[in-house]
């Protein structure tokens, strides 16, 4: 099935980080004390906010994005690279105190990376309340993540509730949260680890992930999606759980794979699309997006999703 976008392309309002990502290719990753030979650095735009408003915005989405930058070279190389994809940017402010947020990403011959983020500016967000609300007016989903501050990430996402907007959270880097939570939340998407975190019980499997997606279900999300990276995602709703399998695909750098499914994911649901046929459309634009480099630059568009190859068909659990 190929997912098809309303006459009328939904919107989505994205609150989170934006950073200068400093991309190094490495043979491996350096143990304590030693000394590697790279093979290239690179800056790239990131954030996961950045990211994920990207993937929504070219998945054919009409995007907003509420985020901060500082005063510098990085903060309006960031702006630009957003407007080039029609994204909305009245709401990102500029804190003329605060360094643009920065992140090392290291990625291996194998296509792994490891990140290291620096706030910077993404630190000093603060929620314009009334503003906020008027954006979420009619639009399908509030995106957030946890590369913003809490408080914060909890304030937006009780205004989108009051407004009538959805949530979709992506609890990364994971922490712990109220259990005021959980009830806020339309759909959670989440990693492996991060689903094991949450739910206090491994999710290092396709059946894990599920048990641990009805723990989080039980606590009051409506709808929960597990990724397993190489083996898919699990899928979990008031219907039960179901695994999705992936493509396989030789990764060159999965970097932005986990923000790109989920900016194909909600764009998808935001359509009108069910549940598993928006996570088999992530899984196909994660799939795009692993075989190139850096993070918004590996972030495929819609049509070339919809002609990608179909991954197999989903289990039950």
């Amino acid at each position: 099935m190929n997912p098809k976008l309303p006459l009328v392309p939904p919107r989505i309002v994205v609150l989170g980080s934006l950073n200068m990502d400093l991309v190094l290719r490495v043979p491996h990753a350096p143990v304590a004390g030693e000394t590697l030979q790279g093979h290239s650095i690179h800056r790239m735009p990131g954030g996961k906010g950045g990211n994920q408003a990207v993937s929504c915005a070219r998945q054919g989405a009409r995007v907003g994005l509420v985020g901060c930058v500082g005063a510098d070279e990085y903060g309006e190389a960031l702006r630009q690279g957003l407007l080039q994809d029609g994204i909305d940017i009245a709401a990102i402010r500029t804190d003329a105190d605060a360094p643009t947020g920065t992140a090392l990403v290291m990625v291996e011959d194998t296509g792994q990376n490891r990140i290291v983020v620096i706030a910077g500016a993404n630190a000093r967000l603060e929620i314009d309340e009334a503003a906020l609300a008027a954006q979420l007016q009619g639009a399908a989903f509030l995106v957030t993540q946890f590369e913003s501050p809490l408080p914060q990430v909890a304030h937006a996402m009780r205004i989108a509730r009051r407004t009538g907007c959805k949530v979709m959270l992506n609890p990364s880097p994971v922490q712990s949260v109220d259990d005021a939570f959980w009830p806020m939340i339309d759909t959670l998407v989440l990693n492996e680890r991060e689903a094991e975190m949450l739910a206090g019980q491994p999710a290092d499997s396709p059946h894990a992930a599920a048990t641990a997606g009805r723990a989080l279900r039980v606590r009051g999300v409506e709808r929960v999606v597990v990724t397993l990276g190489a083996r898919g995602a699990v899928a979990i709703d008031a219907a039960g759980a179901r695994h999705h399998p992936a493509l396989r695909i030789q990764a060159v750098d999965t970097t932005a794979a986990g923000d790109t499914f989920l900016g194909a994911l909600a764009v998808s649901l935001a359509g009108g699309d069910a549940l598993d046929d928006a996570v088999r459309l992530g899984i196909r634009a994660a799939a795009l997006c692993i075989t190139q480099p850096g993070a918004q630059p590996s972030i495929p568009r819609r049509d070339a999703v919809l002609q990608s190859a179909l991954p197999p068909d989903w289990i039950s659990l």
